[in-house]
């Protein structure tokens, strides 16, 4: 066993490498119906298996820029589109879901008026993404593209599948922004710290990144400092 293993199992044991996608996905199945008509933004090749919800749902649509998600698994519909031009007609979704997707958006406000069209009345659109006071997308926003491949290289992740992030809608502040902008109501936005993937690369840095853990999961007062956010809106 590793000495970042055995860090692992007496910081954070049970956790898994992807503990918010587990969440995430949690919050997607608590109100996921069988009937439901869905759309994965930014679905990708279909790399994260916590968005596999296939059984979960009548029909799972996705879109993408890149080509590859026309064979993801997870789809019965894989489209190459913008975001915020989608090729659906409007009305078209129960449910819409962004993972990782709002660090990339050129132009959150056409995505989000996006979203609003094709969302039936009701209709939730849930997303998650890294919080732009955390200081990951801080270090992020001060280095290069080639510097982040590096970085995910070590994490197991493919140069494919690390893209340029510009944080315009990373804060609560700014969901609420763009939402109100769009038509969309805020239900609710979550802040949450959890183990510190993107330090566990050598023993001294995860440390550093466990007591960051530590100190603002104490108080409720640092927790705009939190990395990842998870939000619900909805189309009155």
């Amino acid at each position: 066993m590793s000495l970042i293993d055995r860090l692992d199992a007496r910081l954070y044991p049970g956790v898994g490498r992807n503990w918010d996608d587990a969440l995430f996905r949690a919050e997607i199945l608590a109100r996921l119906r069988p009937h439901f008509v869905i759309l994965d933004l930014g679905a990708g090749a279909g790399i994260v298996r916590e968005m596999d919800l296939r059984g979960h749902a009548a029909r799972i649509c996705g879109v993408d820029l890149d080509p590859r998600v026309r064979e993801n698994p997870f789809l019965h519909e894989g489209q190459v589109a913008d975001c915020a031009r989608l090729p659906y007609p409007d009305a078209a979704f129960d449910l819409v879901f962004a993972d990782n997707l709002f660090e990339h958006l050129r132009d959150p406000a056409a995505v989000l008026r996006e979203i609003a069209r094709v969302l039936r009345p009701g209709g939730v659109f849930l997303f998650k993404t890294p919080n732009r006071r955390h200081y990951m997308p801080q270090i992020a926003r001060l280095t290069p593209l080639w510097f982040h491949r590096w970085v995910n290289r070590r994490r197991g992740r493919h140069d494919a599948d690390t893209f340029p992030t510009l944080y315009r809608i990373n804060t609560p502040a700014d969901v609420h922004r763009y939402a109100e902008q769009a038509g969309l109501q805020v239900s609710s936005i979550e802040l949450i710290e959890g183990r510190p993937e993107y330090l566990r690369m050598t023993a001294p840095t995860y440390l550093l990144g466990a007591a960051y853990e530590r100190l603002v999961n104490a108080s409720q007062r640092l927790a705009p400092l939190r990395i990842v956010m998870i939000g619900q809106l909805r189309r009155p």
